[in-house]
């Protein structure tokens, strides 16, 4: 792999923590797929060089949990307006089964092409578009997408043994699979995907689609048995609504994150989306575990779930992450609307949270406690470490080389700041990425992936949707 020199960058955001958020200089070279100096540089003999003037870099966001299916069913009139439950029956739970391999294989194409163009470099998919003999490899479409726009790839195997509704109600893609089925498929995909390395492009964690409804306790004890036999990480939903709390309590008599420890659920190898409605001790429970979360604010949004305690989780010792979660609940569903939604709401929260100063609190001060460079850094270095990436997330010497460069000298919304380098995330709205490198390999240029034809991308996301509403 050839040289690479990104030389005059208006600024540099690392993925790091405190001094180290910002680099010293503009210039990135890239040698072998990594990257081997940042900081004032000239060009070499032969180095090809990419002009950065009017850009800031970032490291490529790191999502840590979507639902790629759900591409294609975005703004659904039955479920937008509904908190979760109702709208996991009347929108996922009606749709998803009458998706046929093509449309799957579609909406997953659309999803990444989403977060390709919004500066995303690696992507968790939490997929549980499984069934008992079904007839394609959902997983294999996955990674094969993946691989054609050079995007890294986790898979998230979901599904369950349980199901929501009686069996002689259900569809065929709605039906839950054996333990022994589940098991099964989770070691053949690993066996033929999953790659421990550092910087690998394709992993598979285990994640059953929500321990309070999807297995059995016991279940859930063997599967993290089995996921940790392999060196394979454990993901899941919990706690995005009070609904967690009310069911796990009538079933089991304690709180769901409580629930989870007493299954094996618990640990640094294991994250959760979510984790809106959490009590203080469940807090201190997540953070001494170092149990992860991927925050997913605008999903929480907009099914009026609530604003999940990030840092209260941080500074207590979890690991925090972004995810954009499904497109059908989430109709953008790229990073930079959900960073620019995770930087405002943490702030909201704080406000909300406040108390005035003659009631004995603190006053507004805590409200301003997060900043841009914490929400750049959950979204890179903090995604890339739930997933156990240890060589991407960050713009460091060794690092893989995962770029994002983003113009902000072209649209007005950039025009006025006082500081550039925050501008992608705080001025919010579409990304204006001039380059995206993964693993030093172009897979972005001037907002656009090479060989794409976007508008026959979208005739057919508008023929799949009348198609799937014809079935019903």
């Amino acid at each position: 792999m050839s040289e690479l020199l990104i030389r005059g960058a208006t600024a540099v955001l690392t993925g790091l923590g405190g001094v180290k958020a910002r680099a010293r200089g503009g210039d990135i070279r890239v040698e072998g797929g990594r990257i081997a100096q940042i900081g004032t540089l000239s060009p070499r003999p032969g180095e090809r060089v990419i002009d950065a003037s009017g850009c800031v870099a970032y490291p490529g966001w790191v999502n840590t949990h979507h639902h790629l299916f759900q591409s294609l069913l975005k703004g659904d009139p039955q479920g937008l307006n509904a908190t979760l439950t109702p709208w996991l029956a009347a929108t996922p739970m009606r749709l998803r089964p009458l998706m046929n391999e093509a449309e799957f294989r579609l909406a997953t194409r659309i999803g990444l092409i989403e977060l390709a163009l919004s500066g995303c470099s690696t992507v968790a998919d939490h997929n549980y578009h499984y069934w008992p003999d079904m007839p394609f490899d959902g997983s294999a479409i996955q990674f094969e997408e993946a691989a054609r726009l050079g995007l890294r790839f986790v898979l998230c195997r979901g599904g369950g043994t349980l199901a929501r509704l009686p069996g002689d109600q259900l569809p065929a893609a709605s039906r839950p699979e054996t333990l022994e089925g589940f098991l099964r498929e989770v070691q053949r995909t690993a066996r033929e995907f999953h790659d421990p390395r550092p910087d690998a492009m394709r992993r598979v964690v285990v994640a059953p689609t929500t321990p309070p409804h999807s297995m059995r306790p016991q279940e859930l004890r063997e599967v993290a048995a089995f996921a940790r036999s392999m060196g394979l990480r454990l993901h899941s939903h919990l706690s995005e609504t009070v609904q967690y709390h009310d069911a796990v309590h009538q079933h089991h008599g304690m709180k769901p994150v409580n629930f989870c420890e007493t299954v094996d659920w618990l640990g640094p190898d294991v994250w959760f989306a979510h984790l809106v409605k959490l009590d203080a001790d469940e807090i201190a429970l997540l953070g001494a575990t170092h149990t992860g979360i991927a925050h997913c604010p605008q999903s929480n949004g907009r099914l009026g779930s609530g604003i999940a305690p990030v840092r209260q989780l941080e500074a207590a010792g979890a690991q925090v992450s972004i995810g954009v979660d499904g497109a059908a609940s989430n109709e953008a569903a790229d990073m930079i609307s959900e960073t620019h939604a995770a930087w405002l709401m943490q702030r909201a929260r704080g406000g909300q949270d406040a108390v005035a100063l003659h009631r004995g609190g603190a006053g507004e001060g805590d409200a301003a406690a997060v900043t841009v460079e914490d929400v750049v850094r959950w979204g890179t270095a903090g995604g890339a470490g739930v997933l156990g990436l240890d060589a991407v997330g960050t713009l460091a010497v060794g690092q893989a080389a995962d770029i994002a460069l983003y113009g902000i000298d072209r649209n007005p919304r950039y025009f006025g700041l006082h500081d550039p380098a925050i501008g992608p995330v705080a001025s919010g709205g579409a990304a204006d990425l001039r380059l995206l490198l993964v693993g030093g390999r172009e897979v972005v240029r001037d907002g656009a992936l090479p060989g794409l034809d976007m508008a026959q991308l979208a005739h057919e996301s508008r023929e799949a949707v009348r198609a799937i509403l014809g079935r019903l």
